[in-house]
């Protein structure tokens, strides 16, 4: 199939200048590029735009284009892709002229092709573009990311020769599922550099602890005894095991607040727990402990649905 006209590709006339020629392109990057774009043909669409831009943005190769167009191996004027009689007597190659296959762009996120062109004409002649970046997924448990930790990783950085390396990565407290952890340069190595490698955490669950933000919740289980008269309970936190005192009379759903028993972050105010009571009855109850609470409730004869809704 043969190739469309760079002009047509970038939508822009042939007398178009060079700040018209870059504003279609950056157009059609953000238009086309795999990193905002799932339509099947972004990909093929992209790099045709890339195609012709690099070789509109560069005067040697417009004007190497205007004149020949796409002639390449088989379709030249010349018949094998070479022109000869150049200025300075050698011969050269369209095909090396326009850059087939070597677009500067190419592998380039979005972000890093719009940089590029805000501080030069085109891929090649502004900065060299740096490697892209690079994600890899960290495991940790539910305590490894409210504490912190260190972890030890194998990793093989993109375009680097040689072996895997080890990487010694210290986990700040307070890490969120999801949360990157950006190390700077151990991302694909390009012609300008390496960019950088985040890792994305993927936090597992706990057995009884929850995390809401910086807060700690847990579910308390508690007699009907601790419920009617209170009394101090041994509760577990992410520091270790302490006392909470319940007050008589707590109800199932009540929350008690641990002050700054949370989880603590760096540069933020350290969260708290709370504690959450669930009233359980005994799942069998003997003749004499059936009597005492018939005795008990003839005695104290409590209404606890006086207050329900629907009797108001």
């Amino acid at each position: 199939m043969a190739k469309r006209d760079y002009y047509d590709v970038l939508g822009i006339g042939r007398s178009a200048s060079d700040a018209q020629i870059k504003s279609a392109y950056r157009k059609l990057a953000r238009k086309h590029h795999p990193d905002v774009s799932k339509a099947p043909d972004a990909g093929k669409k992209f790099r045709e735009a890339t195609e012709a831009y690099e070789v509109l943005s560069d005067p040697q190769k417009r004007k190497m284009y205007d004149q020949f167009g796409h002639s390449g191996p088989g379709r030249s004027p010349f018949g094998d892709g070479r022109v000869r009689g150049a200025p300075g007597g050698f011969d050269f190659d369209i095909g090396d002229i326009f850059g087939r296959g070597t677009s500067g762009f190419s592998g380039m996120g979005l972000d890093d092709i719009l940089n590029a062109l805000r501080g030069g004409r085109g891929g090649r002649r502004g900065p060299k573009p740096k490697g892209s970046n690079v994600e890899y997924r960290l495991d940790l448990d539910f305590m490894q990311a409210v504490r912190g930790t260190s972890v030890t990783l194998r990793y093989l950085q993109p375009g680097k020769a040689g072996p895997a390396e080890t990487l010694n990565v210290k986990v700040p407290p307070g890490v969120n599922d999801g949360s990157r952890i950006r190390i700077a340069g151990r991302g694909a190595i390009g012609p300008g550099g390496a960019g950088d490698l985040h890792l994305v955490a993927h936090v597992g669950s706990h057995p009884y602890f929850r995390r809401d933000g910086n807060d700690i919740h847990m579910d308390l289980p508690i007699s009907i005894l601790e419920a009617t008269l209170g009394g101090a309970v041994d509760v577990p936190t992410i520091d270790g095991m302490t006392s909470v005192k319940i007050p008589p009379g707590a109800g199932g759903g009540k929350k008690l607040r641990l002050k700054g028993k949370g989880v603590s972050r760096p540069g933020e105010s350290r969260g708290d727990q709370y504690v959450v009571l669930k009233v359980i009855p005994p799942e069998k109850v003997s003749k004499r402990g059936r009597k005492l609470l018939e005795e008990f409730d003839s005695i104290e004869k409590t209404d606890v649905r006086a207050n329900a809704p629907w009797k108001t």
